[in-house]
Parts: structure tokens; sequence; C-alpha cells
């Protein structure tokens, strides 16, 4: 929960306003977690369902045990401080997706087990399907948070109607650096249209470079999927606030793909341990860059020519 009187806070190394009505906390939705219709009226409402103590707690620090015995075994702590509380060692870089999900049975039972799967299974009402790629986040001390962004342009080639999972694996404190909604902004399909139709994947077979770029002389991606660099004046640019709340281990915040966000910068001491999962009606298409054993993702193999 969000602390009275407010550290401070950044993201981008930009500091945030955080008067009421620049700043705010995320509605909590435990309440109708079990009524699928009030949370599809809450999700139309504000684009996104946070539930606060969603998932097992003993669970989640399970997980977070399992990831954190693997930065430590990668030299990412501080030596001589307990795993489990992830203290980053001077000059810590991280680490990346695969060498803390593969084979992590604790974090795949957290994501992918009954609780989430079956909740995803009331709120869309039908049987779930996940993406086979796991996004994990273990930003170090002083890391700076992720720029403000909508999930389509990265993952468009299937269903529209994908929601993400955003779960703290361990507690996320303000300073930690957690995750941001910037309010109403799912209402502002229209306003973002040339940005929300956009894929990061894409180029251009129109253009004089297009011959180098399928020859694979020239790197067809010129753009990170970013909407802004700057959180401060693309919220006074598109209105509402940016909402967040102290996380702890159990919380969920599930939104669609047309939602901004982003995240604080972290300005602790220990590592930022979070996860991005994606889930879908298992009828509906399925952007095949995120499904297999070992997804293409984004690289030579998913890039897309396209008339601009």
């Amino acid at each position: 929960m969000m602390p009275t009187a407010l550290p401070p806070l950044t993201s981008l190394g930009y500091s945030l306003d955080t008067s009421p009505t620049a700043f705010g906390e995320l509605r909590d939705s435990r309440e109708v977690a079990d009524d699928p219709a009030a949370l599809r009226g809450r999700m139309r409402e504000d684009g996104y369902l946070f539930l606060r103590g969603l998932l097992d707690r003993e669970a989640v620090l399970e997980a977070r045990s399992e990831v954190t015995r693997r930065l430590a075994e990668l030299g990412q702590l501080e030596p001589g401080r307990p795993h489990r509380d992830a203290v980053a060692r001077a000059g810590a870089a991280g680490a990346g997706f695969e060498a803390l999900t593969a084979a992590n049975e604790p974090l795949h039972r957290l994501l992918y087990g009954r609780t989430l799967i079956g909740w995803y299974e009331r709120l869309l009402g039908g049987a779930i399907r996940h993406y086979d790629f796991t996004w994990f986040r273990a930003v170090p001390a002083g890391g700076r948070g992720t720029t403000p962004h909508c999930d389509v342009v990265y993952m468009s080639r299937g269903t529209h109607n994908l929601y993400t999972a955003w779960v703290p694996i361990g507690d996320v404190p303000l300073q930690v650096g957690g995750l941001m909604i910037l309010e109403n902004s799912h209402c502002q399909q229209e306003r973002l249209s040339a940005y929300l139709s956009r894929d990061v994947d894409d180029y251009c077979t129109n253009r004089p470079d297009a011959a180098d770029i399928e020859a694979g002389q020239k790197l067809w991606q010129d753009w990170d999927g970013r909407l802004s660099s700057n959180p401060v004046t693309l919220r006074e640019k598109l209105g509402g606030r940016w909402l967040t709340t102290g996380f702890e281990a159990g919380d969920v915040l599930t939104f669609g793909i047309s939602t901004v966000h982003a995240s604080l910068d972290n300005r602790s001491d220990r590592f930022r341990l979070s996860s991005d999962s994606r889930y879908q009606l298992a009828l509906e298409p399925a952007d095949a860059r995120w499904i297999g054993e070992r997804p293409v993702g984004h690289g030579p193999a998913a890039k897309r020519g396209v008339i601009c």
C-alpha cells in the first residue's frame, strides 16, 4: 500500500510529480476477484485489474528463492547477505530471461498453475492458453525503469484479447521500483492509433533499404517499441495520473495490450524481481513469436515486410 509520506520517486531518471492530480494508487479489485462480470466491468472501466493477495505468498517466496539462488550463482548478489533479500553486489547487472526462468519449476507452477490459469478462465469465459515465453525482470540497485509503452507493439500477430500478468516475485515497495499504469490510457486508442498499429519487427518493403534488410545486410529494427522516453511529459500530454502501489508477494496486476504502462526506477540496494506472463483464450490465434519450446521472439525469424 501507499505510504502516507511518499519518498522521492523517479522513472527513467525523471522526478515524478506525486501530487494528487498527477499520481495515485491502483484500485484493488480483490473483493470482486470471483465475480467475472464485475471484473470485466472494471477492466473496461480502468484498463487494468489489481488483485492484492491473489496468489499464495509462500508459493511466490519459493519462486523467489530459486531466482535468488541463480542470481547468487551468477555472482550478482552481495556476499554475506541472505540470498532471499536479493541485495545486489556493486556493479551487478542482472541476468537474462532464460538464465532465471529455464526449468524453474516453482516459477512455472506459480504463473501457469491452476490458481492463475483458473482465474483467467473465469475472467475470459473459456479455456486459456498462455505464451510459452516468460519475461523476467531482475532490475539491479540503481536500475532504470521500463519506458512507457503498450504491449501490442510487441505481440500483435495473434488475438488482441490478450492480457499481461505482472507479478512481483517478493515484496516490491515503492523505492524498489514497481509497475505504473497510466490512468485511462486504454481509452486513448484513437489518439494513439499510429503507435498502436506498429509492430517492432515490421519493416517497409516499399522503401529503398528493403532489399538490404531482406538480404540480412541491414538491421530491420530501428525502434524498441517505446511510446515515450519521458514519463513526466507523456502524462502531461495524455492526462490522467500514474498509478502504482507498494506491492507485496502474492499480488497480481493484469492489463490489456493497449494500456500504457511503465515502471519506477529502483532506488534501493536490492534487485527488483518481477515477471510478465501472457494469457488468452485457447481458441483464439496466438502470436507465433512467443509460442513453442524455444520461441523466436524478436529476432531475424520474426521480421515481416509490410507496405508503409
